[in-house]
């Protein structure tokens, strides 16, 4: 089996894997593989000065994955030869661990950093994935995301963010 672009999964995220896999898929791409940009989603001990004990990831897997498809083709639209990976952890995850990894591999630095950022904004914009936080005192759950991959004024906002 080859290793996945894009995985929603319980198991803990391997990012040297994606680095490998991204890097490999960018060699075959115009001037190659020069630079892999990552982005890793560390859960943290605290959230608005509240102690974080652990945090709980729902998705509609089938339906993250397409948004993450749909994220790779609006990349390659902007981007034609850069390569994007994004895995996402769902179930429960300790303070340290990571939920999510969005990596993009491109034959320059700056490129890898913006597809990267793109790559990232757009997952919180439009992939079904959602939060549960468990706190010393309470829990919440945080809103997933509600938007229209199709909205263009939120790909303009995160392809803003990405190239700010």
């Amino acid at each position: 089996m080859t290793f996945p672009s894009f995985a929603v999964t319980t198991e803990p995220l391997a990012l040297e894997q994606v680095v490998v896999h991204v890097e490999t898929l960018g060699r075959q791409k115009g001037e190659g593989c020069g630079a892999v940009c990552t982005f890793l989603g560390v859960v943290r001990a605290t959230h608005h000065h509240r102690t974080v004990r652990h945090l709980e990831y729902e998705a509609h897997a089938a339906l993250a994955l397409r948004a993450f498809e749909i994220i790779a083709t609006e990349v390659a639209g902007q981007w034609p030869l850069a390569t994007l990976a994004v895995h996402h952890r769902v179930g429960r995850i300790a303070i340290g661990e990571a939920s999510v990894i969005v990596a993009a591999g491109s034959a320059h630095r700056d490129e890898s950093f913006r597809v990267c950022r793109y790559g990232i904004e757009r997952v919180k914009q439009i992939a079904p994935v959602w939060k549960h936080e468990f706190f010393d005192d309470g829990e919440d759950w945080v809103e997933g995301p509600i938007a229209d991959p199709d909205d263009a004024e939120l790909r303009r906002q995160a392809l803003e963010r990405a190239c700010m």
